[in-house]
């Protein structure tokens, strides 16, 4: 029996597959991309010429530099003024400035600062943002008036008293109780009184005569008077003489030295 043609063997052969192309060898990157390695060195070069060049422009450019300082929230007080103290070194880079080292030099050569905000204007300027101190007493001291803001710091002298505050007569020099009380906790205790004292009252005080601790006395308009007596109860005391004045609208003399049993006379 005759075996099968050549054609029909060719009929039955499978058909050839191609030949895959040859391709990188294994483990080897492909074409246009970087190998992990060099892709972290590119990116740390990178950080480090932006770094020097951050760097360079903070503090090496002319660009940044101190040029301008102002001041502001001033009353008493010139811009100048705070300006000149504060004595921002120009020319210097503005990210190097020692803000807390301008702020306190304003603060020592200005005592009627009570506080300072110094903060960089970018990209040349610096701002002073001041808050003056406000009497709430005049210290009465021979011919001088010596302002005392209401935490009892003495920060000025005048020579004419500021308007509208009340004068502070400190008469205890020769008080008993100074050992224990000295002239500057009386004064830190007079102003406690001031500011316990009802609206009303506190706009027509003249003046707080101080003798001793436990011995002030308030002088209003008109002529009244009030025996206080120490600073302590003076909410207390507040309340009774508010009581006192609407009961007895024409009396000279007051005492809410002991608030339980105020007194009054002179109507």
């Amino acid at each position: 029996m005759a075996g099968p043609t050549t054609a029909e063997r060719g009929a039955k052969r499978p058909p050839r597959r191609p030949r895959p192309e040859p391709g990188p060898p294994s483990g080897a990157p492909a074409r246009g991309r970087l190998r992990p390695g060099r892709r972290g060195v590119l990116v740390a070069l990178a950080a480090v010429a932006l770094t020097a060049g951050l760097g360079w422009l903070l503090h090496g450019s002319s660009w940044l530099r101190v040029e301008r300082v102002e001041a502001t929230g001033t009353r008493v007080l010139t811009p100048a003024q705070v300006v000149e103290a504060a004595r921002v070194p120009l020319g210097e880079p503005v990210v190097s400035l020692d803000t807390d080292a301008i702020g306190e030099r304003v603060r020592e050569r200005l005592p009627r600062v009570g506080s300072v905000e110094v903060s960089r204007d970018w990209p040349r300027g610096v701002t002073l943002e001041v808050t003056e101190r406000q009497p709430v007493l005049l210290l009465v001291q021979g011919k001088r008036f010596v302002e005392v803001d209401r935490e009892g710091v003495r920060f000025a002298t005048a020579h004419r008293p500021v308007k509208g505050v009340p004068r502070l007569e400190l008469a205890a020099e020769r008080s008993p109780g100074l050992r224990r009380f000295p002239l500057s906790r009386l004064t830190e205790e007079a102003v406690r009184v001031r500011g316990e004292l009802p609206g009303k009252v506190a706009d027509e005080l003249r003046t707080l005569v101080v003798r001793s601790y436990d011995d002030m006395v308030l002088e209003l308009t008109g002529g009244r008077t009030v025996v206080w007596g120490s600073p302590e109860e003076g909410e207390a005391k507040a309340r009774a003489l508010t009581a006192l004045l609407k009961a007895a609208p024409r009396a000279r003399h007051f005492d809410v030295s002991a608030p339980t049993t105020p007194a009054v006379s002179g109507s």
